[in-house]
């Protein structure tokens, strides 16, 4: 089993920004000794809760802080930039971490209307053209932009022995066609909505078009806590409950304390949507997460997992990702 991280930094109430950023490096340089295949990063905007803005930096710090693990995006908003930029940020990550750079592209917005308008500089780009950006995106970082192109003669630089290996994000059957038209990685994001992937992993491998990445290659995102026992993983699990619910009403996105999730009056509605938010996640005692991993990896085919873990107390996150790096030990 691969064990990787995706990390959207998120900030406790009563941290600050700069805090969790900084949280986010130790982290990497823990899941490193551990043995962590890669470290993905995230990019929001507008949220006062998650502080990642700018993957492309995050790497640049936790690459410089780590020496063997993979560093990534998960992902970087392609429908918001010029896809030359985002080749050009990731080769030169690729000519300082040579052999270990993912970049990995979402189709997501990125926030709302306001904040995505923001992002283009007023200019409204549809995400219909996230296909497109794509192909002209791997172009740019092979050189292979044909003649007939309109950006023939465009060369990302600087020039690098090796490219990034390149992930495409997806929740659905059409992000996993994106991913296996471009013969791309593909990251399903059970952490979102578990419901289609499945199908989405199967539509992946069946039309999967081999290039730099010669084989399909498929890894999942999932919400872990792992607790010491099963009552300490429910207790830690608290504080993601509520920000969760927090973060699908649009309403403050910073992680809260246990004691603040234990005591909120939740809806009769609002423990539903805790509930059927639980499928997301893997929460329990080491023998269940152990169980529960490989019952996944079982259903989905495949061998790698992103861990993400969003609760409240950094130390106890910290814990977390040891009990589980501990279940595959060889």
């Amino acid at each position: 089993m691969k064990l990787s991280v995706l990390d959207q930094s998120p900030i406790s109430e009563g941290d600050s920004a700069q805090k969790a950023l900084q949280q986010s490096v130790e982290l990497a340089k823990y899941t490193e000794e551990l043995g962590f295949h890669r470290y993905w990063v995230a990019e929001h905007h507008n949220t006062n809760g998650l502080a990642s803005t700018s993957p492309e930096i995050l790497i640049s710090m936790i690459a410089q802080s780590t020496t063997t693990i993979r560093v990534g995006s998960g992902g970087v908003l392609l429908p918001q930039y010029s896809p030359l930029k985002v080749a050009e940020n990731f080769r030169m990550l690729e000519a300082f971490f040579p052999g270990r750079v993912d970049l990995g592209l979402g189709r997501s917005p990125g926030g709302g209307p306001k904040t995505r308008l923001a992002l283009t500089d007023g200019i409204e780009k549809p995400l219909s053209s996230f296909s497109r950006q794509v192909k002209e995106l791997k172009q740019f970082l092979q050189g292979s932009t044909p003649k007939d192109d309109r950006f023939f003669g465009v060369k990302a630089r600087p020039e690098t022995e090796h490219q990034p290996e390149l992930w495409v994000l997806g929740l659905t059957e059409r992000g996993a066609k994106h991913a296996a038209l471009n013969g791309t990685g593909f990251t399903f994001g059970h952490f979102i909505n578990p419901d289609h992937g499945k199908a989405s992993i199967a539509t992946y491998r069946e039309r999967f078009k081999g290039s730099d990445m010669k084989e399909p290659s498929v890894n999942v995102c999932i919400f872990v806590v792992c607790g010491e026992t099963e009552e300490e993983a429910e207790e830690l699990a608290k504080s993601q409950d509520l920000w969760l619910l927090r973060v699908e009403k649009g309403l403050d996105t910073r992680v809260p304390s246990i004691d603040v999730a234990r005591d909120y009056p939740y809806t009769k509605d609002q423990m539903e949507k805790i509930s059927k938010n639980r499928r997301r996640c893997i929460i329990g005692n080491p023998d269940q997460v152990k169980t529960q991993l490989e019952e996944l990896s079982e259903y989905y085919g495949t061998d790698e997992f992103l861990i993400i873990t969003n609760i409240f107390d950094f130390e106890e996150k910290k814990k977390s990702y040891h009990r589980i790096a501990q279940l595959f030990q060889n």
